[in-house]
């Protein structure tokens, strides 16, 4: 297992006690990482602190604020490609078969594309595997990455470190494109509403499609999900 993607996945999950407890530890793992930068190392290591010391309850709802009520910072990494459309449902399937191809179940209620679950898969894989998938996404890290700074979170880090795990420089065109739709308010419930009332997602597998690896589906993330082209074959799939 590679110790760091799981890390980093727990790092980004959701704040509780247990993590909270495991967060010296994981630091220690982001300290010992000489794939990682220094600077971004040390970064990390305030993050772990940050979180394993913080009130709990001032944690969870800063990671809410920032992620579950700040659309442009979802860690549903399709979201970045389709919305809410048809095309991410039939790429969610397709992933949920990548999982299971490779004897990973996640056991949670996170939808499949949730970043965690996915650094989870991936620290199970072989890191050339793990590393052409980090790198098919480098511009979508590289975009939450500067979102992040804009808003003085330490959460940037751990974006951070995966795009230099990555090893691969992203599309500036892409970035540029994430970066030019504007950044969610998450006081505004009025606004976030409005913004989160779309296609519903359809789950439902193509009977004559394959099993795509994790990177072919991550592959198509070339464009922000507002000037997204039509999908290709393997991710274009209805219900």
């Amino acid at each position: 297992m590679d110790r760091t993607l799981k890390a980093l996945s727990l790092t980004l999950s959701y704040p509780s006690v247990e993590l909270q407890d495991a967060m010296p530890e994981i630091g220690a793992i982001f300290g010992a990482d000489p794939r990682i930068a220094p600077d971004t190392r040390a970064a990390l290591q305030k993050l772990a602190d940050d979180i394993g010391q913080s009130d709990l309850f001032d944690v969870q709802e800063s990671y809410v604020m920032l992620f579950d009520r700040s659309r442009t910072l979802s860690l549903n990494l399709f979201e970045h490609v389709h919305g809410e459309s048809r095309d991410r449902g039939g790429a969610m399937v397709s992933l949920i078969e990548t999982y299971r191809e490779g004897g990973f179940e996640p056991a949670t209620t996170e939808l499949p594309d949730h970043l965690p679950v996915l650094l989870e898969f991936l620290s199970t894989r072989p890191f050339a595997e793990a590393q052409e998938t980090l790198a098919d996404a480098a511009h979508i890290l590289d975009a939450l990455t500067t979102r992040l700074a804009r808003r003085e979170s330490g959460y940037g880090a751990a974006f951070a470190a995966l795009s230099q795990l990555a090893g691969a420089q992203s599309d500036a065109d892409a970035v540029a494109g994430m970066l030019a739709q504007p950044d969610d308010d998450p006081t505004d419930l009025e606004a976030l509403d409005a913004v989160w009332e779309e296609t519903e997602v359809t789950f439902g597998p193509d009977p004559n499609a394959g099993c795509p690896q994790v990177r072919d589906m991550l592959a198509c993330m070339d464009k922000p999900a507002f000037n997204a082209t039509p999908a290709p074959t393997n991710l274009n799939r209805s219900a």
